[in-house]
Protein backbone atom coordinates (compact mmCIF):
# COMPACT_ATOMS: atom_id res chain seq x y z
CA UNK A 1 0.00 0.00 0.00
CA UNK A 2 1.31 3.36 -0.69
CA UNK A 3 2.16 6.15 1.46
CA UNK A 4 -1.14 7.60 -0.34
CA UNK A 5 -3.16 5.15 0.49
CA UNK A 6 -2.38 4.81 3.69
CA UNK A 7 -3.10 8.49 4.44
CA UNK A 8 -6.54 8.08 2.50
CA UNK A 9 -6.87 5.02 4.67
CA UNK A 10 -6.48 7.04 8.07
CA UNK A 11 -8.66 10.47 6.48
CA UNK A 12 -11.84 7.94 5.83
CA UNK A 13 -11.91 7.50 10.00
CA UNK A 14 -13.39 11.17 9.65
CA UNK A 15 -14.91 10.81 6.77
CA UNK A 16 -18.51 12.49 6.70
CA UNK A 17 -19.79 10.15 4.95
CA UNK A 18 -19.15 7.67 8.11
CA UNK A 19 -22.59 6.15 8.97
CA UNK A 20 -22.96 6.27 13.26
CA UNK A 21 -23.28 2.73 13.28
CA UNK A 22 -20.11 2.11 11.68
CA UNK A 23 -18.90 -0.05 14.52
CA UNK A 24 -22.10 -2.08 14.66
CA UNK A 25 -20.23 -5.80 13.82
CA UNK A 26 -24.01 -7.69 13.68
CA UNK A 27 -22.25 -10.69 15.07
CA UNK A 28 -19.37 -10.35 12.92
CA UNK A 29 -15.87 -10.49 14.87
CA UNK A 30 -14.11 -7.39 15.42
CA UNK A 31 -10.35 -8.23 13.15
CA UNK A 32 -7.86 -5.07 13.33
CA UNK A 33 -4.58 -5.21 10.98
CA UNK A 34 -1.76 -7.32 11.11
CA UNK A 35 1.73 -5.95 11.02
CA UNK A 36 3.72 -9.02 10.47
CA UNK A 37 6.92 -9.81 10.66
CA UNK A 38 8.75 -8.57 7.57
CA UNK A 39 9.50 -12.25 6.03
CA UNK A 40 6.20 -12.64 5.99
CA UNK A 41 5.69 -10.77 2.95
CA UNK A 42 8.48 -13.16 1.60
CA UNK A 43 6.48 -15.90 2.16
CA UNK A 44 3.36 -15.27 0.79
CA UNK A 45 4.96 -14.22 -2.73
CA UNK A 46 7.30 -17.05 -2.62
CA UNK A 47 3.81 -19.27 -2.07
CA UNK A 48 2.33 -17.75 -4.93
CA UNK A 49 4.88 -18.49 -7.38
CA UNK A 50 4.69 -21.94 -6.48
CA UNK A 51 0.93 -21.88 -7.01
CA UNK A 52 1.63 -20.16 -10.22
CA UNK A 53 4.17 -23.07 -11.17
CA UNK A 54 1.85 -26.12 -9.73
CA UNK A 55 -0.43 -25.23 -12.45
CA UNK A 56 2.23 -24.74 -15.35
CA UNK A 57 5.36 -27.21 -14.91
CA UNK A 58 5.40 -30.46 -16.76
CA UNK A 59 8.18 -32.21 -14.76
CA UNK A 60 9.86 -35.78 -15.32
CA UNK A 61 8.73 -37.97 -12.25
CA UNK A 62 11.89 -37.67 -10.24
CA UNK A 63 11.22 -34.07 -10.15
CA UNK A 64 8.22 -34.05 -9.18
CA UNK A 65 9.27 -36.65 -6.14
CA UNK A 66 11.88 -34.20 -4.97
CA UNK A 67 9.31 -31.54 -5.00
CA UNK A 68 6.62 -33.86 -3.21
CA UNK A 69 8.85 -34.31 -0.76
CA UNK A 70 9.88 -30.75 -0.29
CA UNK A 71 6.19 -29.70 -0.28
CA UNK A 72 5.37 -32.28 2.77
CA UNK A 73 8.04 -31.49 4.84
CA UNK A 74 6.90 -27.79 4.04
CA UNK A 75 2.97 -28.89 5.58
CA UNK A 76 4.57 -30.60 8.53
CA UNK A 77 6.42 -27.44 9.27
CA UNK A 78 3.99 -25.18 8.99
CA UNK A 79 1.82 -27.82 10.37
CA UNK A 80 2.56 -26.89 14.18
CA UNK A 81 2.12 -23.22 13.77
CA UNK A 82 -1.92 -23.02 12.54
CA UNK A 83 -3.56 -20.17 13.73
CA UNK A 84 -7.41 -19.08 14.04
CA UNK A 85 -8.82 -16.71 11.86
CA UNK A 86 -8.23 -13.10 13.08
CA UNK A 87 -4.47 -14.33 14.77
CA UNK A 88 -2.76 -15.20 11.52
CA UNK A 89 -1.61 -12.12 9.36
CA UNK A 90 -3.22 -13.89 6.25
CA UNK A 91 -6.15 -11.22 5.22
CA UNK A 92 -5.09 -8.26 7.67
CA UNK A 93 -1.49 -7.17 6.24
CA UNK A 94 -3.43 -4.21 4.50
CA UNK A 95 0.32 -2.98 3.42
CA UNK A 96 0.70 -6.11 1.41
CA UNK A 97 -0.52 -7.04 -2.08
CA UNK A 98 -4.00 -8.93 -1.08
CA UNK A 99 -3.62 -7.76 2.43
CA UNK A 100 -0.90 -10.96 2.82
CA UNK A 101 -3.70 -13.28 1.72
CA UNK A 102 -3.36 -16.37 -0.85
CA UNK A 103 -6.80 -16.47 -1.43
CA UNK A 104 -7.17 -12.34 -2.83
CA UNK A 105 -5.43 -11.29 -6.08
CA UNK A 106 -1.92 -9.77 -5.57
CA UNK A 107 -3.23 -6.39 -6.38
CA UNK A 108 -1.95 -3.04 -4.81
CA UNK A 109 -4.39 -0.06 -3.42
CA UNK A 110 -4.00 3.28 -4.94
CA UNK A 111 -7.05 5.16 -3.53
CA UNK A 112 -8.79 4.35 -0.60
CA UNK A 113 -11.76 6.80 0.40
CA UNK A 114 -15.45 7.88 0.47
CA UNK A 115 -15.36 8.51 -2.62
CA UNK A 116 -14.10 5.28 -4.16
CA UNK A 117 -11.56 2.68 -4.38
CA UNK A 118 -8.98 1.52 -6.96
CA UNK A 119 -6.59 -0.90 -7.16
CA UNK A 120 -3.88 -1.86 -9.94
CA UNK A 121 -2.60 -5.68 -10.74
CA UNK A 122 -2.24 -8.24 -12.78
CA UNK A 123 -4.00 -12.02 -13.33
CA UNK A 124 -1.14 -14.21 -12.66
CA UNK A 125 -0.18 -17.94 -14.41
CA UNK A 126 -2.48 -19.31 -11.77
CA UNK A 127 -5.19 -17.42 -12.65
CA UNK A 128 -5.39 -18.72 -15.95
CA UNK A 129 -8.59 -20.15 -17.37
CA UNK A 130 -7.89 -20.91 -20.65
CA UNK A 131 -6.03 -19.57 -24.34
CA UNK A 132 -3.86 -16.73 -22.47
CA UNK A 133 -6.95 -15.42 -20.57
CA UNK A 134 -8.01 -14.86 -16.97
CA UNK A 135 -10.22 -17.61 -15.77
CA UNK A 136 -14.07 -16.10 -15.60
CA UNK A 137 -14.38 -17.27 -12.06
CA UNK A 138 -11.15 -14.97 -10.88
CA UNK A 139 -13.14 -11.54 -11.96
CA UNK A 140 -16.14 -11.69 -9.25
CA UNK A 141 -13.40 -12.66 -6.39
CA UNK A 142 -11.55 -9.64 -7.45
CA UNK A 143 -14.91 -7.72 -7.65
CA UNK A 144 -16.35 -8.95 -4.23
CA UNK A 145 -12.75 -8.21 -2.40
CA UNK A 146 -12.94 -4.83 -4.01
CA UNK A 147 -16.76 -4.15 -2.67
CA UNK A 148 -15.68 -5.07 0.59
CA UNK A 149 -12.94 -2.11 0.58
CA UNK A 150 -15.80 0.30 -0.61
CA UNK A 151 -17.82 -0.21 2.11
CA UNK A 152 -15.67 0.51 5.02
CA UNK A 153 -14.17 2.90 2.69
CA UNK A 154 -17.23 4.47 2.36
CA UNK A 155 -17.57 4.32 6.70
CA UNK A 156 -20.77 1.36 6.17
CA UNK A 157 -21.13 -0.93 9.07
CA UNK A 158 -20.07 -4.73 8.03
CA UNK A 159 -22.36 -6.53 5.64
CA UNK A 160 -22.78 -9.06 2.90
CA UNK A 161 -22.78 -9.47 -0.50
CA UNK A 162 -26.55 -9.92 -1.03
CA UNK A 163 -25.76 -9.90 -5.19
CA UNK A 164 -22.95 -9.43 -7.27
CA UNK A 165 -23.80 -9.08 -10.77
CA UNK A 166 -20.63 -9.01 -13.32
CA UNK A 167 -20.84 -7.93 -17.08
CA UNK A 168 -17.71 -9.54 -19.25
CA UNK A 169 -17.19 -6.69 -21.86
CA UNK A 170 -13.76 -8.33 -23.11
CA UNK A 171 -11.05 -10.76 -22.87
CA UNK A 172 -8.87 -10.16 -19.19
CA UNK A 173 -5.65 -11.06 -20.36
CA UNK A 174 -2.74 -12.66 -18.03
CA UNK A 175 0.72 -10.62 -16.57
CA UNK A 176 -0.80 -6.97 -17.91
CA UNK A 177 -1.32 -3.88 -15.72
CA UNK A 178 -4.66 -3.97 -15.22
CA UNK A 179 -7.17 -1.13 -12.81
CA UNK A 180 -10.66 -2.04 -10.54
CA UNK A 181 -11.85 0.81 -9.00
CA UNK A 182 -15.69 1.52 -7.78
CA UNK A 183 -17.73 4.11 -5.59
CA UNK A 184 -20.71 3.56 -3.86
CA UNK A 185 -23.76 4.36 -5.84
CA UNK A 186 -26.13 5.23 -2.87
CA UNK A 187 -27.91 3.56 0.29
CA UNK A 188 -31.09 2.75 1.28
CA UNK A 189 -31.52 1.67 5.19
CA UNK A 190 -28.97 -2.01 5.21
CA UNK A 191 -28.53 -1.77 1.48
CA UNK A 192 -25.30 -0.29 0.05
CA UNK A 193 -25.20 -0.67 -3.51
CA UNK A 194 -22.27 -0.25 -5.09
CA UNK A 195 -20.65 -0.24 -8.96
CA UNK A 196 -17.13 -1.43 -10.04
CA UNK A 197 -15.25 -1.50 -13.38
CA UNK A 198 -11.94 -3.30 -14.59
CA UNK A 199 -9.72 -1.70 -17.53
CA UNK A 200 -6.89 -2.39 -19.80
CA UNK A 201 -5.96 1.22 -20.25
CA UNK A 202 -9.32 2.74 -21.69
CA UNK A 203 -10.58 -0.67 -22.41
CA UNK A 204 -13.18 -1.80 -20.32
CA UNK A 205 -13.08 -5.55 -19.49
CA UNK A 206 -15.54 -6.20 -17.13
CA UNK A 207 -18.21 -4.00 -15.02
CA UNK A 208 -20.22 -5.06 -11.84
CA UNK A 209 -23.31 -4.25 -9.87
CA UNK A 210 -23.30 -5.51 -6.18
CA UNK A 211 -25.35 -5.29 -3.04
CA UNK A 212 -24.25 -5.49 0.16
CA UNK A 213 -26.24 -5.78 3.08
CA UNK A 214 -25.51 -4.82 6.56
CA UNK A 215 -25.33 -7.66 9.42
CA UNK A 216 -27.99 -7.20 11.55
CA UNK A 217 -27.16 -8.03 15.33
CA UNK A 218 -26.06 -11.69 15.99
CA UNK A 219 -26.01 -12.24 12.36
CA UNK A 220 -22.64 -14.19 11.31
Amino acid sequence: MSEQTADAANRVNSAPQRDDDYEHHGGFPKFEAATPDPTWARFVEGMRTLQDLAVSINAPGDVLAQAVDQVEALGELLGRHVAPEGVSPAGRSIELPGRGSLLMLPWTVEKFGPDGVRSTGVFRRFHLGGNGAAHGGTLPLLFDDLMGMILHAYGRPISRTAYLHVNYRAITPLDKQLTVEGSVDHVEGRKTYITARLTDGDTLLADCEALMLELLPGQP
